[in-house]
């Protein structure tokens, strides 16, 4: 049974964000983030230092979405967390914090599914922005996964396409490193894109069948038209940075478009939501808000909800909660996990 004004602390904790949320019914009253900063330094994130990171944010960014939101720890009715999928060791860390607070406080486990998440934030309250209504497409784009999704209910969902081998969010970051750009690189070629020509250069583009996606191919073709080129001009990259970058975004772009159009054209679904960290992208929201002409219906989510938070996670608790899908204390982190 659904508990209008259910209040459900968030944990998100799956890669390098430490993340706690406050939600009453579908309203969030806190979203307190504390990204790690040390993987700069390595181009990526470190498993290792990820996950003694969470350990010492965990804490203090409960307590600061707490005492954010207005509440007291004997308000919090429930915990919602990330069971998977993601990085193990930081995982293991979000769900053994909710695991002792539900344990200690006496009240319900939500364990809930990463990805599931990220288009569930759309339900999350706003005023200013219009909810998708079922069933709808979501195309879920960020670092560790590419996917095409129908969402035929807040916890019915089926994977349509997904990358057959490196996601476009991988793409964006190490095509930055090939430009020499720090971790994480994404950002910056939207930056520099701005100003840059995106038909100066061209790469070759993946022939996958049906709606799975595939950036393997032009990674490996922005590699070598950089190497090519900088063997007959050593300042290439510093010459061209921003047609490079308009070049690797509209490619990446084209890519994503190209296959959600089909399976809006395979299913006759023209409600089309947008999810996940690469959703942060201008041309990416520029090129699907485009669609609108098409009489497509399409949802784009806020800036802060776009990467990896605790708002996300507390919103799809709660319908957890409404389906009575609770967990118990042998739930445990999982890497990997089914739809």
């Amino acid at each position: 049974m659904a508990v209008n004004n259910i209040i459900i602390l968030g944990i998100e904790s799956s890669c390098d964000d430490t993340s706690a949320a406050i939600l009453m019914g579908t309203k969030i009253l806190s979203n307190f983030t504390a990204t790690q900063l040390i993987h700069e330094k390595y181009g990526g994130v470190v498993p290792e230092l990820a996950s003694r990171a969470h350990q010492e944010n965990i804490l203090p960014v409960v307590e600061r979405a707490i005492e954010e939101a207005g509440i007291t720890l004997k308000d919090i009715e429930a915990v919602a967390f990330t069971e998977g999928p993601g990085l193990l060791g930081s995982l293991v860390v979000g769900v053994s914090f909710a695991k002792s607070f539900a344990l200690a406080r006496n009240i319900p486990l939500l364990a809930v599914h990463h990805m599931k998440a990220h288009i569930l934030a759309h339900f999350i309250d706003d005023e200013e922005k219009e909810k998708p209504t079922f069933p709808f497409l979501c195309l879920t784009v960020s670092g560790g996964h590419t996917q095409i999704v129908l969402v035929e209910s807040h916890l019915k969902m089926k994977v349509l396409g997904k990358t057959i081998d490196d996601a476009a969010g991988e793409a964006f970051d190490k095509a930055a490193k090939m430009l020499g750009f720090a971790y994480p690189g994404g950002p910056l070629i939207d930056k520099f894109a701005e100003n840059g020509n995106p038909d100066k250069f061209s790469f070759s583009k993946p022939r996958i069948q049906g709606l799975d996606f595939s950036f393997s191919g032009l990674k490996t073709s922005i590699l070598y038209s950089i190497l090519n080129a900088k063997k007959e001009n050593p300042n290439f990259i510093e010459e061209n940075r921003n047609d490079l970058c308009a070049s690797i975004q509209k490619s990446i772009v084209t890519i994503l478009i190209q296959k959600i159009e089909m399976a809006v054209q395979q299913t006759g679904i023209y409600q089309v939501a947008l999810a996940g960290g690469v959703s942060a992208n201008s041309e990416l929201r520029k090129v699907l808000n485009a669609k609108k002409m098409n009489n497509w219906k399409v949802f784009i989510p806020k800036i802060e909800y776009c990467a990896d938070n605790a708002a996300m996670i507390a919103i799809t608790g709660k319908y957890l909660y409404d389906a009575g899908n609770f967990s118990n204390q042998e739930v445990c982190a999982k890497a990997r996990m089914p739809w």
